[in-house]
């Protein structure tokens, strides 16, 4: 009896409870905000579209006005940056804007924390360091997009420099993502002339007067044919390598860029002529490498 009568009791009230709600107030109110975050969303992939096409279209009036020039990998770098810049501001009003409709005090959270409460809070000290180390990058002109570089152990070609990564391609396709704040040390073989050293095996009882000799015909027959080659080919002669190999080594100084291709050529030419001419070399008898100059 007594179950029945508090059952009765606890409906009584929630009845009144809903009584007292203005269901129709709430269902516009919930209406309003998600008609608000649509609108804002929309909004938000708008100013996008329309602000990279704006980025796009002006940049490339300058790239075509230094097409190949120096200033065109300077204007594709700040053009990546722009972009980059663009869609964190995007971001950042979007999820504010989102936020604040949904009915977080944002402004609020920020003045009673305090803006570098805030910053440590949300562990953005690493994202500020990103920032200011990218900034001295794209200041100093450590590298731009469009360069061949080794930043730790990743070689490849930079096709980002944003406020808090660095894209690199690697020279098997990999896209790798670099935070600013890690970037140490950077090689940049895109700036100098570069060095193909090229090394041909040999054997102790090897004529090498006879392999010098094909190796210099060679490089008197086909230096017309490689205009990036910088000055003539040098013949170090014999060298003897820390694995206690016997090399002849070549270097030859290109223009950055083709010192890979004019590496794995010539090395060909020289094992084509000298397996011509009868002479015996050891099963790997090559190591090519290449230095800036």
């Amino acid at each position: 009896m007594t179950n029945t009568l508090n059952f009765t009791v606890l409906a009584i009230n929630w009845q009144k409870y809903f009584k007292m709600v203005d269901w129709d107030q709430m269902a516009m109110t919930i209406l309003e905000k998600i008609g608000l975050l649509i609108l804002f969303s929309i909004l938000f992939l708008v100013l996008r579209r329309v602000g990279k096409s704006l980025i796009n279209h002006f940049f490339k009036r300058y790239r075509q006005k230094y097409q190949n020039t120096v200033a065109e990998k300077r204007i594709k770098t700040f053009h990546t940056l722009t972009i980059n810049i663009l869609n964190y501001c995007l971001w950042f009003f979007w999820i504010y804007s989102i936020l604040s409709t949904v009915g977080v005090p944002v402004g609020t959270l920020v003045a009673s924390a305090g803006i570098f409460s805030l910053a440590i809070g949300l562990g953005a000290q690493g994202f500020v360091t990103d920032i200011v180390s990218g900034f001295f990058i794209l200041l100093e002109k450590e590298i731009e997009v469009g360069e061949y570089v080794q930043i730790g152990t990743i070689r490849g070609t930079v096709t980002a420099v944003g406020i808090r990564t660095t894209q690199v391609v690697g020279d098997d396709g990999t896209l790798n993502f670099i935070p600013n704040r890690t970037i140490t040390t950077i090689a940049n073989m895109s700036r100098n002339n570069m060095t193909a050293m090229i090394q041909v095996g040999i054997f102790p009882q090897t004529p090498v007067d006879k392999v010098t000799e094909i190796i210099r015909k060679v490089n008197e027959r086909e230096l017309p044919n490689y205009p990036d080659i910088v000055g003539q080919p040098k013949i170090l002669g014999t060298i003897s390598l820390p694995n206690g190999k016997l090399v002849i080594q070549v270097n030859i100084t290109t223009k950055n860029g083709s010192q890979y291709e004019v590496s794995h050529n010539f090395l060909t030419l020289y094992l084509t002529e000298i397996n011509k001419a009868g002479i015996e070399l050891p099963a790997s008898p090559t190591m090519v490498g290449n230095q800036p100059n």
